[in-house]
């Protein structure tokens, strides 16, 4: 027996079909038309009647099934639906209650228009609408969407000079493209096509259909009225908008919930995840300290509970010490009670929120809900009155050992003026201090920001040098200013003259320019650079973005020192240098996604057995300059499963002074070979 009956005949009708599902909920579910049942999930809870029924139907149709509550989820202009509804409810004394499309985004019609420059007309119906465009139909260079549905066409094709022009968009269910037929509209006029419907695709059929004018109804959100109107925008279209009916005033989708809810007896818990901002409750929203008085059980690090629970007077019956995912999930298996988790800071900025959302997710009996707080950054500029907008966003906080972000750190000063940081403690801080005065970086000015909002808080502006003998403990967030930072690197090409040589040989700039570019490399590429000789192909690749890791293998002593020298007169810490005469060593790192061969000391088939052992998916660039090599880089496409194979030959050739003259010199012709191993382009 159904004692909820609900009419859908949107998609927020379908989505309370589902949230009644979720709670194993039993309900009545009608539709109107046969593919109003296609798109609606099957599941044992929802009894789904097809068919239109007048208001006598619904009568006998409640009387059946024993009907307490219905409600009316059809679309806000099927008005005789409604009308039927409510009758057959009040003859049942069944309670009703209207679920109301989101409007509240379409907002007035004069602020809309203002917006979007789009040239609008309302009418209050679709007979007005049609006389209008039926006065213009001669003067209209073009054609006309309907996208209202195919209930109201007859007003539209009444008239032949209009009917020609039409473009009908309907459902693709055997009732609507009847009624289009009906209507004498040929099958080129006809787009029968279930949404929702993106920008991109309402643009793609004004352009492909020569749209002039569209018509729809100020449908909302959950009926793509802004998809339409900005591609109308886009494509400068005009919109012929039929107005929202006056009678369709109703309930919210969580008033109804919540309605269902003291109908059934059932609740789900409320599970609150909530920002702290910088753990002072004077910073907490008034949602948050609501949320925290009302809930059963608390979660949260010690300094949070301690700062925010013990002030607001919240009644909780249990509060528990964690903060991390493990840790909260088992408690929260074993009770039913609302619960609170906090969080410092804003729940969306470097927040453990995330994490703990996906797991509580997969719970089905839990309204979660997130109530944001001040980020460390929003508190720190208020303080300083120094903006953030054009601040680079980092943060060390609970990231491990220093090495860990190094790289990452001086990258974003050296190309930014304005570095914001949220550390873990002070020895961050005075590693920061420390790496700033080694990469020649002691100008630099540091605004920091500690134990802000407690009443310890300090603001300092301090140098690299104060920053490393900091030794007071807590909270610390930064604010590095570098007014010499210079913007980021674009590309590679470092000159030859550049790099410290010794007496290693080293990858000439033109050729290596090439053979970078061969491997197309991402920002987060794991680079092995084989025979790496001087290490020119790793710094240029490592400079390119600190989020790329190269692997630099050599097995000369001299060679592993120049590497090393190289790297750090370029700042960079995303250079590991190991030793090895490889395929040695390999099998110790993590898979790479590109590698560059300019050495193999004779092992070129066994690098690239290793290589391919270790991952399915890499691009390789290999050099060769003897002819041997040569010949084991024609083999490779032969000898192993490639793709994209490419070998090409480069002569580059210099010019150098010769008195008042300057005379050409040939470098060695050098082979460049490129080609990708990709098991997921095999499938």
């Amino acid at each position: 027996m159904s004692r909820i009956l609900l009419f859908a005949g949107t998609s927020e009708g379908r989505r309370l079909s589902e949230w009644l599902c979720e709670r194993n909920t039993e309900h009545g579910l009608c539709v109107a038309t046969a593919y109003g049942e296609q798109v609606l999930n099957d599941h044992p809870c929802a009894k789904v009647h097809m068919g239109r029924m007048d208001t006598e139907e619904m009568i006998g149709f409640m009387t059946d099934n024993n009907t307490k509550i219905v409600i009316d989820a059809t679309h806000p202009y099927a008005k005789e639906a409604t009308e039927n509804i409510k009758r057959a409810a009040a003859e049942k004394n069944v309670r009703y209650l209207r679920l109301e499309r989101d409007f509240e985004d379409t907002g007035s019609q004069e602020t809309r228009s203002n917006i979007s420059g789009v040239n609008k007309y309302y009418f209050n119906d679709a007979k007005g609408c049609a006389e209008a465009l039926i006065k213009k139909a001669k003067d209209i260079h073009g054609n006309i969407l309907i996208t209202t549905g195919s209930k109201e066409l007859s007003v539209y094709c009444a008239d032949k000079d209009l009917r020609e022009k039409l473009i009908v968009r309907v459902l693709p269910g055997k009732e609507s493209i009847e009624i289009c037929e009906k209507n004498n509209l040929p099958g080129r006029q006809i787009i029968a096509m279930q949404g929702p419907f993106s920008v991109e695709m309402n643009r793609a059929i004004i352009k492909a259909y020569d749209i002039k004018i569209i018509v729809s109804k100020l449908s909302g959100k959950s009926g793509g009225y802004f998809e339409k109107e900005e591609a109308a925008y886009l494509e400068n279209a005009d919109m012929y908008l039929i107005g929202r009916p006056e009678n369709s005033k109703g309930l919210s989708f969580d008033q109804v919930t919540e309605e269902l809810n003291k109908y059934t007896g059932k609740r789900n818990r409320i599970i609150s995840l909530i920002g702290c901002g910088m753990g002072s409750p004077e910073t907490l929203t008034r949602e948050a300290i609501k949320a925290v008085s009302k809930a059963g059980i608390i979660f949260g690090a010690k300094r949070l509970i301690s700062g925010i629970v013990s002030d607001d007077g919240a009644a909780a019956k249990e509060i528990y010490p964690y903060y991390l995912a493990k840790d909260i999930m088992p408690v929260l298996k074993k009770t039913q009670e609302d619960a609170a988790i906090l969080f410092s800071g804003d729940t969306g900025f470097f927040s453990g929120t995330a994490k703990l959302y996906e797991e509580l997710k997969k719970e089905n009996n839990a309204d979660i809900r997130i109530y944001p707080g001040i980020s460390s950054v929003s508190y720190l500029s208020a303080l300083t009155g120094i903006s953030w907008d054009d601040a680079k966003i980092f943060s060390v906080h609970g990231k491990g050992a220093f090495e860990n972000w190094a790289g990452k750190f001086l990258y974003n000063v050296r190309t930014n003026k304005k570095t914001f940081m949220l550390l873990s403690g002070a020895e961050d801080l005075n590693n920061i201090g420390r790496e700033l005065i080694e990469c020649g970086l002691e100008h630099v000015k540091i605004i920091a920001g500690y134990q802000m909002s407690y009443p310890e808080q300090e603001i300092s502006i301090l140098t690299p040098g104060e920053c490393v003998k900091i030794k007071k403990e807590g909270l610390y967030s930064l604010f590095v200013i570098n007014e010499d930072a210079k913007s980021p690197f674009a590309s590679h090409g470092l000159n030859d003259s550049e790099f410290i040589r010794g007496k290693v040989p080293m990858t000439k700039e033109e050729v290596r320019e090439i053979s970078i570019s061969k491997l197309r490399l991402r920002r987060d590429s794991v680079v092995y650079d084989i025979g790496s000789g001087t290490g020119s192909v790793a710094v240029e690749i490592a400079r390119l973005s600190p989020d790329i890791k190269v692997y630099a293998l050599e097995r000369k002593q001299e060679a592993l020192e120049l590497i090393k020298e190289n790297a750090k007169k370029n700042g960079l810490s995303n250079i590991h240098v190991i030793e090895s005469f490889a395929p040695d060593g390999i099998d110790d790192l993590e898979a790479p996604t590109h590698v560059f061969i300019g050495g193999t000391g004779g092992n070129m088939k066994d690098i690239l057995k290793k290589i391919f052992e270790k991952t399915g998916n890499v691009r390789i660039c290999a050099n060769a300059v003897s002819l041997e090599t040569f010949e084991e880089l024609i083999s490779i496409e032969k000898e192993f499963d490639v793709t994209d194979y490419e070998l090409v030959q480069v002569a580059v050739t210099r010019t150098k002074p010769v008195g008042s003259y300057r005379m050409l010199q040939a470098e060695n012709p050098i082979w460049i070979c490129s080609f990708e191993k990709n098991t997921d382009k095999e499938d």
